[in-house]
């Protein structure tokens, strides 16, 4: 018995021997003799320029969602159109395959695990009080089939209590982007007051919902798109500020699922007022951006374009470590 309670001991005296503090070299504060990640990273200012860029069919003007699957990306429009498009890194449309018995509300974003594709029909930014948000979850194998099994997963937000009319543009129960994970949905929302993000968690059984709030993260501009490598433990979220200016956020080397434990590295994008909607990748290093069509003339004319941007100077030591 002493012999076990020493052992014991010595085990939780190494542990907490650990140093933690900042263990990404790439920081402004990184701590060499730190083991343990306590998230405190600081960076300095990265802007990053597309590796190219090619505009897109007018048929998929208003872009909105973004995957890597089956050897294509595949996005949709956010408004009444069915139709997901499948494209190759060029942004040449290559296959559709149109949902039907479906509504297109508003569909935002595109996610996947192993098995499923999911549509997240929740955006709210017209007046807030939307009472029908609601996932589409679709069997792959069906969908390349084309004749795709959906499943509906129904929502509401566990603190919206005032479902009253607000004004274009004003709420922060608006949603653009989503996470699946092994076991669960995680909705990452378009902050419009505050220019910040809350996290929501959902489970991803069919039928109704209430999505949990788990956290807030100050992403400082309108998160519109995410994509998920969950075995590398890396989120990577993309959006514009209220000034049009694009940007990646970048979420890694967290524990477990507490996304905002490890590192937060914002990265400015070196282009001009674009409407960054869909983010994909398939290595974590490599990505795939879409902007929707966004006319305002004579002082904005940005059509509707896919960007492709190398991150292995941001992220490749910690991928490959």
């Amino acid at each position: 018995m002493k012999r076990a309670i020493l052992l014991f001991a010595l085990f939780t005296s190494s542990a907490y021997s650990q140093i933690s503090g900042c263990t990404d070299s790439l920081s402004k504060n990184y701590n060499p003799n730190a083991k343990l990640n306590d998230g405190s990273c600081i960076y300095q200012k990265v802007d990053l320029k597309p590796e190219y860029s090619r505009q897109l069919s007018d048929s998929i003007k208003e872009t909105s969602g973004l995957i890597a699957f089956s050897n294509l990306l595949w996005m949709h429009n956010d408004d009444h159109d069915k139709t997901i498009y499948g494209l190759d890194t060029l942004g040449k449309i290559k296959k559709k395959i149109i949902l039907p018995e479906t509504i297109n509300h508003d569909w935002e974003e595109i996610s996947q695990d192993s098995t499923h594709l999911y549509i997240g029909d929740f955006g709210n930014n017209y007046s807030g009080n939307r009472t029908n948000l609601k996932i589409l979850k679709i069997e792959k194998k069906s969908f390349l089939e084309e004749n795709p099994k959906i499943e509906t997963i129904a929502f509401s937000y566990s603190d919206q209590t005032d479902f009253s009319s607000s004004k274009p543009n004003k709420t922060d129960f608006d949603c653009e982007a989503f996470i699946v994970s092994k076991d669960s949905i995680y909705l990452f929302t378009k902050q419009w007051k505050s220019s910040k993000t809350n996290i929501y968690t959902l489970s991803k059984q069919k039928g109704t919902q209430i999505a949990i709030l788990k956290t807030t993260l100050n992403t400082k501009g309108l998160v519109t798109g995410a994509t998920y490598l969950e075995d590398k433990k890396l989120i990577t979220l993309c959006g514009y500020t209220k000034m049009g200016k694009p940007f990646l956020y970048l979420l890694y080397d967290f524990k477990d699922q507490d996304f905002l434990s490890g590192n937060k590295r914002r990265i400015d994008l070196k282009l001009s007022f674009h409407q960054i909607e869909g983010i994909a990748t398939k290595d974590g290093l490599h990505y795939f951006l879409t902007n929707e069509s966004l006319v305002r003339k004579p002082v904005i004319n940005v059509p509707q374009q896919i960007h492709y941007f190398d991150l292995s100077s941001v992220l490749k030591l910690y991928l490959h470590k």
